[in-house]
């Protein structure tokens, strides 16, 4: 059933009252996680200054320490379910924005985006991609960071992904674009150029799509997630909307950081360009296919 406009705006309503009420608990939350961190370091520290011997005081200080230590994970975890609660608000407002987007664009309203103002929104796209946020011991799933997906991933409308494209007889590029519709008779995608002034619709075979990130990985915590220095890989050359073959030059620091990549460009004397900086979201596995900066 569609969304309408109406219907959309109401459930954004109803997901920002519920954040607005989550951010007062997530506060609460924290003020009781300072609380329990200042009893645990103010009982660590009488703990240091008393006899060592085990008499029954040191006993009692060790229970109590052990207490607090127990009512500080358990403040700890809820403050994390509270944070996870606000999350996923936050994703099903993004879900129902993108699902407007795309019965919009599908009954005719795309709107025109000029080149500097589609630049912008691509890094935007970039810098607010979700965060994994793993617990412990968890990996990170497909489609974070340069985790591929899986092999019978279908991407869904809306989702961003680089299409390998001819652009003449005798060339073929990588570009960024976003699925239309998959066609299961044909096991084909149909996408969208995503640079508007192009107005392009392809239909192409699954080999010919490779789906972008779903999230970002964090470097601190996921750094299995992330190509290792020296990988090849696909990114996507600034100020442009094309991929092109390169070579991951430096990984990033942070969750919010770019890769630094080396595009192979002939026209330089060693064949790769100076380093750039390319978001997460646009550095993928290689795969065939023209791919050189030009």
């Amino acid at each position: 059933m569609p969304l309408t406009a109406d219907v959309a705006a109401q459930q954004v309503q109803e997901r920002l009252r519920s954040m607005h009420r989550l951010i007062y608990d997530i506060e609460a939350e924290r003020g009781r996680n300072e609380q329990c961190i200042e009893s645990i370091l103010r009982a660590e520290k009488t703990a240091e200054n008393s006899p060592t011997a085990e008499d029954s005081g040191s006993s009692q200080q060790q229970m109590q320490l052990k207490n607090l230590y127990k009512n500080g994970l358990n403040a700890a975890e809820q403050e994390e379910r509270v944070l996870r609660a606000a999350l996923s608000r936050i994703y099903e407002i993004r879900a129902i924005k993108n699902e407007r987007r795309i019965q919009a664009r599908h009954a005719g309203n795309k709107e025109t985006i000029g080149c500097g103002a589609l630049m912008k929104m691509l890094l935007s796209a970039a810098q607010t991609l979700p965060l994994h946020v793993g617990r412990v011991g968890e990996r990170a799933p497909p489609l974070c960071g340069a985790v591929p997906a899986d092999g019978g991933h279908v991407a869904r409308a809306g989702d961003a992904v680089a299409a390998l494209v001819r652009v003449s007889d005798k060339e073929e590029n990588w570009i960024l674009a976003e699925v239309v519709s998959w066609l299961p008779a044909q096991g084909k995608y149909e996408v969208d150029d995503i640079d508007e002034e192009q107005k392009n619709r392809h239909v192409l075979s699954k080999r010919r799509v490779v789906p972008l990130p779903l999230m970002r990985a964090d470097p601190r915590t996921d750094e299995h997630a992330l190509f290792p220095k020296g990988a090849v890989v696909m990114a996507l050359y600034p100020q442009t909307t094309c991929f092109y073959r390169a070579v991951v030059n430096r990984l990033p620091a942070s969750a919010a950081d770019p890769y630094e990549v080396l595009f192979e460009d002939s026209s330089y004397a060693d064949g790769f360009s100076p380093p750039e900086r390319v978001a997460q979201r646009y550095v993928i596995a290689i795969k065939e296919g023209k791919g050189r900066a030009t």
